[in-house]
């Protein structure tokens, strides 16, 4: 895929790594539209990519909400013209020990809570935005591409339970949508981040930074480029599909 002029999704697009995506793929020609809760978040990526000569486009909504996930898609569509590539990118984390316990007496268990939430925005708004990206480009009768944004974590990790098994359903999905979806010329990749050094995890203390720089072979943390990157190969490669890039320094070895 020629990345001039091509109409990309990203969620969670207002801060972050779907910031880093959307300014990394603005340079490259591409037009983010870019989906996300935060109006003032999504509003600053606007301008950072205008300052780029790019008219990326801000849409606020719920990646969970099956309604508005479709009048989102509507809408970039009519507004846009078409829709190429969609990155799923939009996720949070509630970690916890599935069962906490001292001398014999459980102290806490992960909350129901904690489940749904990570598992409703992680795992279903992948589900949603790929089922209306897909429709979209099937309509179209246009090729195009979806990448789902999974972790390292899925192949397990403490603390983790909700998180991890979200993430390893996304490589599934990841692997399902691109046998389904290759007969219409639409090609499904995912990307396995490990400590990547957005913002907000560079406002940890530096003692834990330099912790968490020592567990990774390369000896420090990926950057978003570094990752934003690996997004814009599986978009411009158009021989691959069904995949996972593990951007992570060799901490998964």
């Amino acid at each position: 895929m020629n990345l001039q002029d091509k109409v990309i999704v990203i969620t969670g697009g207002g801060q972050g790594l779907g910031r880093a995506m959307a300014l990394y793929l603005a340079d490259k020609g591409a037009i983010p539209a870019l989906i996300d809760m935060n109006p003032e978040a999504l509003d600053e990526t606007v301008g950072l990519c205008l300052e780029k000569g790019i008219e990326a486009r801000a849409y606020v909504a719920n990646v969970t909400n099956e309604a508005e996930v479709e009048a989102t898609f509507a809408k970039i569509v009519a507004e846009c013209g078409a829709i190429d590539a969609l990155i799923n990118n939009a996720g949070i984390t509630r970690d916890g020990m599935f069962i906490k316990a001292k001398d014999g007496e459980i102290v806490k268990r992960m909350s129901l809570s904690s489940w749904q939430q990570v598992i409703d925005v992680n795992l279903t708004g992948v589900f949603l935005c790929g089922r209306e990206a897909a429709t979209k480009m099937i309509e179209a009768g246009k090729p195009g591409a979806i990448i789902n944004i999974s972790s390292i974590s899925r192949a397990g990790n403490m603390g983790q339970s909700n998180y991890s098994a979200a993430k390893a359903a996304v490589v599934a999905l990841t692997v399902t949508w691109a046998k389904e979806l290759a007969r219409f010329g639409i090609r499904t990749g995912a990307i396995a981040p490990g400590f990547i050094g957005t913002e907000m995890v560079m406002s940890m203390k530096p003692e834990a930074l330099d912790k968490l720089a020592n567990m990774i072979p390369a000896k420090r943390l990926g950057t978003p480029d570094e990752v934003a990157s690996a997004v814009s190969f599986i978009l411009e490669n158009d021989y691959f599909n069904g995949r996972v890039i593990e951007v992570d320094g060799a901490l998964r070895l």
